[in-house]
C-alpha cells in the first residue's frame, strides 16, 4: 500500500515592529502593538511561489486553517520566528473573522501554533554539521548566493521592516509604507518570493542528506514549547537594580571626574594619559584583567580609586538586568531564551538573557541581600557590602521566580561527562565508583597513585590532583590542558604535571585507547569510505562527502567534507570565535569530547521528556540542570519524581549510571 506524505507548505514572512528583534527576541517583537506581517510568501511543495500583500488583504481562510492543520507540514528557516509571528496573526484574525475561532482553539496550552506541525531547516542543517545562518548555509551547500540580491534585501528590510527617523524630507513619519516608494515595495515582494525559493532549495538539498529522526523532531518540539512557556521574573527587583545603577553610576562618574579632572574618565585614551602623569609610566591596557593586575601593585590613592571606579562601572552583572527588562513580556515572562542545537554536539545555546552565562556568585548568602534589593534598601546594603555589583551578580539568578501558587524544583546530573565516558569505554573501576556513590576525584587519585584517598581523610591532599586530572585529561589533553585548569597556580611544577598526565592515562587505558580508535575510524571513513562499527551502538561512516558519527541512540554528529592534509584531520565548520565558515582541525580527543557531550545532551533530552510525563513543566535547563514550575502543594512529590526520572535507566543506555541532585525553591539560585 502506498504511503502518502503530508503536504508541505513553505513559508517566509516579512514583518514590521518597532521592537528591536535582536535585543528583545521574537516573542516581545510580535507582542508589540504596532507589529504587522507585511508579506506572506509561500509555496505548496514544489509549486510556484506566491506572495500575499497583507498590507492590503487578509490571508484566505484556507491558509489560516492550514497553519493549525496537523495534516500539513509547515517549513521555514528558524521556524520559531514564523510560528510566533503567525500565532499573533491567527489571534488577530479571529477577532476580525469568526472563522478564525476554530483555528484559535487549536493553539497550544501556552497559546501558540503547535510546533509539532513545523519543520525547521536550521535544525536539518545543524544536525548535518552545516551552519545555522541562512547567509552561510546556502553557499556551504553549494547554492550560490546572489550578493547583489543580498545587499538589496538588507536595504529593503531596513526601509520597510524597521522604524525610520522622522525628518523634514519624509514629512516627519516614523514608518515607511508601500505608497512611500512603490518601486521599492515591488522589489520587496520579489525579494520575498526569492527568499521562499532559496529556502525551499535549501530544504530539498538538506533532505537529500541524513534525515533528522522523529525522536529529534520531538526534542525540538519540546524545546519550542519550553520557549513558548517562558521564564517568569520578579520585575520589582529588576526595576530597583536599574534605578539604583543609574543613580550610583552618576555618583561614580562625578567622583571620577573630580579625581582625574577628565571630561570622560571612561575614555581609555584619556585615562591612560592621566595615569602616565600620575604614576610616571605607561599602562598597556585597561581591560578587565589589566585593571585587576594594576590594583595589585603600588599606586597613588587617587589612581587606585580611579581604577576601582572603572572596575565598578565596567562590571557586566548589571547589564544582565537590562537584558531581562528588554526581553520581558506583558505577563512578566521572558520567552525564547534557548536555541535548539546551538553547537556541534546538539547542546543548547543561550539567547537574550543567556542563562548559560550567568556570573558566579561573589558570596554564599542570597536570601538577605535579595530581600533588601527587593525592598530597595540600598543604604543598608552599602553598609554591609563593599561592592553593589557583587550583590547584583550574586542575586541575579533569583530574579527568575515561579508565579504565585507555583514553586521551582531544580535538579542536575552529577558528574555527567565522567559517567558517560566511563560507560562509553567500559572502564569498570570508574563505573563501580558511580554505582557505589563514590567520589570520582578520590577514586581517580587512588588509581593514579596506588594508595587509598579519602576526601578530608587519608591522603586527602591527593584528591585535588585527581580532580584536576579528571577535568583536564579526559579528551586527550596533556600538560597544556592541566595548565589551562590552573595547575601552576596550584603549585604544581612541570614535572609534577607530567607525572599526573602519565599516571592518569595509565589508570584509564580504555579511555586512552578510545581516542585512537575513534580517530582511526574517522580517518578510514575519509580516505576509504569505510564504515566502522564501534561499541555501544556507535559507528563512523561517510555519506555525500560528509563523515558522520552515529551515537548510541541513533542520532548523528555531522562533519562537512573532512580531509586529511599533512596528517592533520580537518573539516568545514563554524569558528565559534570569528563566526566564519572555515577549516577546523580535529583529532581523537576532540572527537571523543564531541561524542561524550552529545550523549550527555541526549540524557538531558530524556529528562525533559520525563518532566512532561510526570507533569512537571520545564521552564529552563542550564547545562545539565533542569528547572521546573510545579504547584506549590505538589512540590515535594514532584521533586522526588524528578530525581527518579533522572536516575531511571535509559533505553539506549540501560547500564549508564545516572544520579540527579537538587533542591526546591521559591526562586532560582546556584545550589
Amino acid at each position: 500500500m502506498r504511503c502518502c506524505k503530508k503536504p508541505i507548505l513553505h513559508i517566509d514572512l516579512e514583518t514590521y515592529s518597532s521592537v528591536d528583534l535582536a535585543a528583545c527576541g521574537v516573542y516581545k517583537y510580535a507582542e508589540s502593538l504596532d507589529f504587522k506581517i507585511l508579506l506572506f510568501g509561500y509555496a505548496w511543495g514544489n509549486d510556484p511561489v506566491e506572495v500575499l500583500n497583507l498590507m492590503e488583504e487578509d490571508l484566505p481562510f484556507s491558509l489560516v486553517s492550514a497553519l493549525a492543520d496537523e495534516s500539513i507540514t509547515k517549513v521555514a528557516h528558524n521556524a520559531n520566528f514564523e510560528r510566533v509571528c503567525l500565532t499573533r496573526y491567527v489571534k488577530e484574525y479571529a477577532k476580525r473573522n469568526t472563522l478564525g475561532d476554530a483555528v484559535k482553539k487549536k493553539l497550544t496550552e501556552d497559546g501558540f501554533l503547535p510546533p509539532e506541525q513545523w519543520r525547521d531547516t536550521m535544525v536539518l542543517a545543524a544536525e548535518n554539521g552545516y551552519p545555522a545562518s541562512l547567509g552561510q548555509l546556502g553557499p556551504a551547500l553549494g547554492i550560490a548566493e546572489d550578493k547583489v540580491k543580498l545587499a538589496t534585501g538588507k536595504r529593503l528590510l531596513q526601509y520597510f521592516c524597521r522604524p525610520c527617523k522622522p525628518t523634514k524630507a519624509n514629512g516627519g513619519r516614523w514608518k515607511n509604507l508601500p505608497e512611500h516608494d512603490p518601486e521599492k515595495w515591488n522589489l520587496f515582494i520579489e525579494y520575498n518570493r526569492r527568499d521562499v525559493e532559496s529556502a525551499r532549495a535549501i530544504y530539498n538539498k538538506l533532505n537529500s542528506l541524513i534525515p533528522v529522526s522523529d525522536q529529534e523532531w520531538e526534542n525540538w518540539s519540546r524545546d519550542q514549547r519550553i520557549n513558548d512557556r517562558g521564564i517568569h521574573v520578579d520585575t520589582q527587583i529588576i526595576k530597583n537594580v536599574q534605578s539604583y545603577t543609574i543613580e550610583h553610576g552618576m555618583k561614580l562618574m562625578k567622583e571620577a571626574r573630580h579625581i582625574t579632572g577628565l571630561e570622560n574618565p571612561q575614555s581609555v585614551a584619556q585615562l591612560k594619559k592621566w595615569i602616565l602623569n600620575q604614576e610616571g609610566h605607561d599602562v598597556e591596557s585597561l581591560n578587565k584583567e589589566a585593571v585587576k593586575e594594576l590594583l595589585k601593585g603600588t599606586l597613588r590613592p587617587e589612581t587606585r580609586r580611579a581604577l576601582e571606579i572603572r572596575q565598578e562601572l565596567g562590571k557586566t552583572s548589571v547589564k544582565k538586568y537590562d537584558a531581562f527588562q528588554r526581553a520581558c513580556g506583558e505577563d512578566d515572562r521572558i520567552r525564547g531564551t534557548f536555541q535548539f542545537f546551538g553547537g556541534r554536539t546538539g547542546r543548547w545555546a543561550g539567547r537574550l538573557i543567556q542563562p548559560q552565562n550567568f556570573p558566579r556568585p561573589s558570596f554564599d548568602e542570597v536570601d538577605g541581600p535579595r530581600e533588601l534589593v527587593k525592598e530597595g534598601n540600598f543604604e543598608l546594603l552599602e553598609l554591609i557590602y563593599s561592592s553593589m555589583n557583587d550583590v547584583f551578580a550574586t542575586i541575579l539568578r533569583t530574579v527568575i521566580t515561579p508565579p504565585e501558587g507555583k514553586s521551582f524544583i531544580v535538579a542536575d546530573y552529577s558528574a555527567i561527562e565522567a559517567r558517560v565516558i566511563a560507560w562509553l569505554t567500559r572502564t569498570t573501576w570508574r563505573q563501580e565508583v558511580f554505582k557505589n556513590g563514590g567520589d570520582i576525584y578520590c577514586a581517580s587519585a587512588s588509581q593514579m597513585f596506588g594508595v587509598p584517598v579519602e576526601k578530608h581523610g587519608i591522603n586527602g591532599h591527593l584528591r585535588q590532583k585527581g580532580k584536576i586530572a579528571e577535568l583536564a585529561l579526559g579528551y586527550g589533553g596533556g600538560t597544556a590542558a592541566l595548565e589551562a585548569f590552573g595547575a601552576s597556580k596550584m603549585g604544581l611544577s612541570p614535572e609534577q604535571q607530567q607525572e599526573i598526565v602519565t599516571k592518569w592515562r595509565r589508570a584509564s587505558p580504555k579511555i586512552n585507547d578510545f581516542w585512537h580508535i575513534l580517530e582511526r575510524a574517522f580517518k578510514d571513513a575519509i580516505t576509504d569510505g569505510k564504515v566502522t562499527t564501534l561499541d555501544r551502538n556507535m559507528k563512523v561512516f561517510k555519506s555525500n562527502g560528509n563523515v558522520y558519527i552515529q551515537l548510541p541512540n541513533g542520532r548523528i554528529i555531522g562533519y562537512v567534507t573532512p580531509r586529511i592534509k599533512d596528517g592533520q584531520v580537518s573539516f568545514l565548520g563554524l569558528n565559534q570565535t570569528t563566526r566564519k565558515w572555515e577549516w577546523t582541525n580535529t583529532w581523537g580527543g576532540k572527537l571523543t569530547e564531541n561524542v561524550v557531550q552529545a550523549i550527555a545532551r541526549d540524557c538531558l533530552c530524556e529528562t525533559l521528556k520525563g518532566c512532561d510525563e510526570i507533569g512537571a513543566k520545564a521552564v529552563m535547563h542550564v547545562h545539565d540542570e533542569v528547572i521546573c514550575e510545579v504547584p506549590t502543594e505538589e512540590k515535594e512529590t514532584k521533586f522526588k519524581q524528578l530525581l527518579d526520572v533522572m536516575a531511571k535507566p535509559i533505553d539506549w543506555a540501560p547500564d549508564l549510571v545516572l544520579v540527579g541532585d537538587g533542591f526546591i525553591s521559591e526562586y532560582y539560585k546556584k545550589d
